[in-house]
């Protein structure tokens, strides 16, 4: 079967500069990538290529000619594609999982008749919500604490907060102030310190943390650095999940290894970061071989990418909130069905796609 592939860039918008570990972020350049047979150019599936600059592998000025490479490939009969099988070597995506998600995202997008619902679960028919965390960014005190207030106000029973960024005792009295109206069987608090904790002041500072009866924390200090973070999770008095610990581990051995070695309470699963859906699907399939917890979270995707993510995970009917919140955070989102209500993430299938950023 002979394919098509061609691809559009974009330039998403944020509401607010997004405060992260890399620094301030106004917009997030992203590529859509569209997927169709040759003969059948009426049906298309969609996917998306939105590496974060600073932490994704293929955030690299060669990203267009990979992509162009790729369409080339796929247009050659020597190409064979098949959803849920992984992709062929010839395309040469080790290095690229950006585009790995979005390639197999356009694949299964296509293979279902190209009408964005990927899999059939409970989520993608409308049924049923995902529970997601209400994402706090960094920013000054009073920053927070609105978004804390507002997130609140809409539901949320769990929050998950970036820290790091401000003096580490106004955090903490931000997690204070968070306790004071909301105890711990009313509203879960989840901490992301994306690395900012140095090895030698890390198990204090979850000593600390751990007074405000916080459910995890990811990333405490910087990856790479195994043997201090395997120390962490064994005597930490908060769970440790592992997040950009996971980015470039890419071989079955590799990944067997780090969870052995580290033996986290949580990993965290980024498709677009540890290379799609069926990287996903493996990380999850070793975690739970191993009695460690996990959960799905974009990574400031549109509602293209967040679509895939969410329907995929649903598959798992999760039990834990998932990271699926950040479709709110554009101007210039592609219109979806996808809504948030009362701390769910809701799909909702009466409603249509708007794709005329895309060309239809």
């Amino acid at each position: 079967m002979q394919y098509r592939l061609s691809y559009t860039p974009h330039t998403l918008r944020f509401k607010f500069d997004a405060r992260t570990s890399r620094g301030a972020m106004s917009t997030h350049q992203v590529y859509y990538l569209k997927l169709w047979v040759r003969d059948a150019p009426e049906t298309v599936g969609l996917g998306e290529c939105a590496p974060l600059p600073g932490l994704s592998l293929d955030a690299r000025p060669d990203l267009e000619q990979k992509l162009q490479e790729l369409a080339g490939l796929l247009e050659s009969e020597q190409v064979s594609l098949q959803a849920g099988s992984p992709l062929p070597d010839v395309l040469q995506l080790q290095a690229w999982p950006a585009v790995r998600f979005a390639l197999e995202t356009a694949l299964v997008d296509l293979q279902q008749g190209g009408r964005r619902q990927l899999y059939q679960n409970a989520f993608s028919r409308g049924d049923k919500g995902i529970p997601i965390n209400g994402l706090i960014w960094m920013g000054d005190s009073a920053f927070m604490q609105s978004q804390i207030e507002q997130k609140l106000k809409q539901g949320y029973t769990c929050l998950k907060l970036k820290i790091g960024g401000l003096d580490f005792q106004q955090e903490l009295d931000i997690l204070q102030s968070i306790r004071e109206v909301a105890v711990a069987a009313d509203l879960t608090i989840r901490v992301d310190a994306n690395g900012a904790f140095a090895p030698d002041e890390a198990y204090r500072k979850l000593e600390r943390l751990a007074r405000y009866d916080i459910h995890s924390i990811e990333q405490p200090i910087r990856p790479g650095q195994l043997e201090t973070m395997a120390q962490l999770c064994a005597s930490s008095p908060i769970p440790i999940a592992l997040d950009e610990e996971l980015i470039g581990v890419q071989e079955n051995e590799q990944q067997v290894q780090l969870l052995e070695t580290i033996r986290p309470q949580y990993i965290i699963l980024k498709p677009t970061l540890v290379g799609g859906l069926s990287a996903g699907q493996e990380w999850i399939r070793l975690a739970e071989a191993r009695g460690i917890g996990w959960w799905m979270t974009s990574a400031l995707e549109s509602n293209i990418g967040l679509n895939a993510i969410s329907q995929f995970t649903a598959n798992y009917s999760p039990g834990l909130p998932q990271g699926l919140g950040t479709g709110q955070l554009y101007h210039n989102n592609i219109a979806s069905p996808l809504q948030i209500v009362h701390g769910e993430l809701w799909y909702k299938a009466g409603e249509a796609w708007d794709l005329l950023e895309l060309g239809g």
